[in-house]
């Protein structure tokens, strides 16, 4: 975990490091065509990988004692189960929910765990092959830390509990959910509709804020241990060029031991937080108000 070199300072490190490779240069701060395109290389095949280590377990899973490898896909398998039985009462909606519970678990597991691969490694790769093919030098590896790939998730999450609120309650039933709760509706024809606006609102808003503090969740904390890798490997790259190296290098290894160890937990604690709060979106769209 080393400084690209002593021509970039500190602030030019960071930067470099936070801008993505894209498709086309970004014209304006909301700019959809503009594509983050090594976040769905990485993204792409996390995913891919996530499905094939899931599949393997189903085909290679026996009756008798089980191996390492099974025995720890059997335990995410029923602590993911356990925790859609508890919020998802329709056995019929678990049986798709579950599956898809597990698999983003595991696959935002994965996305989270490339902030443990050296701030530099993957880059510096690229920093030789990217420009040699024509593409600018420009890369991140954790797809979590990108906006768009957490808010594409939540997205998602909206999505099917959109559906789900269709699918179980009937178009007419949610329609009417969505103009008389949370706070009820009037026989006065005046008040019913000044409470079916009100609480229509209500609702757009709660759609919403669930879906943006949904993905801002994921993306803040790992944005931000993503930063702090960045802080740590220039500790290292001041370690190898101030008279106190010896130090600076010994604090290098410490911190970055530290917060690596501590960051293990952090990205574990993200999937599962994010998991558990689609299955809690997914369950309220089976209820009603």
């Amino acid at each position: 975990m080393a400084t690209e070199g002593s021509a970039l300072t500190p602030g030019e490190y960071i930067r470099h490091h936070l801008v993505h490779l894209t498709n086309k240069k970004q014209e304006s701060i909301v700019d959809f065509s503009v594509i983050n395109i090594d976040s769905v290389i990485f993204s792409s095949f996390l995913g891919i990988l996530t499905c094939f280590v899931l599949w393997l377990a189903a085909r290679k899973a026996t009756a008798g004692v089980p191996g390492r490898f099974q025995a720890a896909v059997e335990m995410l398998v029923e602590m993911v189960d356990s925790q859609a039985k508890a919020v998802i009462h329709n056995a019929h909606s678990r049986k798709l929910v579950a599956p898809l519970a597990l698999t983003v678990f595991v696959w935002i597991f994965l996305m989270n765990f490339m902030d443990m691969v050296p701030v530099d490694l993957i880059p510096s790769i690229w920093h030789v092959a990217g420009p040699a093919m024509g593409y600018p030098d420009y890369m991140r590896v954790v797809a979590t830390a990108d906006l768009s790939t957490t808010l594409g998730l939540s997205v998602s999450v909206l999505l099917m509990c959109l559906f789900y609120n269709i699918k179980i309650k009937g178009i007419g039933g949610w329609t009417h959910e969505l103009v008389t709760a949370p706070f009820g509706t009037s026989k006065n024809p005046i008040w019913a509709v000044l409470l079916g606006l009100i609480n229509f609102l209500m609702q757009m808003i709660e759609f919403v804020a669930k879906t943006v503090s949904h993905g801002m969740r994921l993306f803040g904390n790992m944005f931000a241990g993503e930063l702090v890798f960045m802080l740590i490997a220039l500790l290292g790259g001041f370690a190898s060029l101030s008279l106190g190296g010896g130090l600076f290098f010994v604090g290098h290894v410490i911190a970055g031991t530290v917060w690596t160890l501590f960051h293990i937990l952090v990205i574990t604690l993200q999937a599962f937080i994010f998991m558990m709060l689609a299955l809690i979106y997914l369950g309220q769209a089976h209820d009603a108000h």
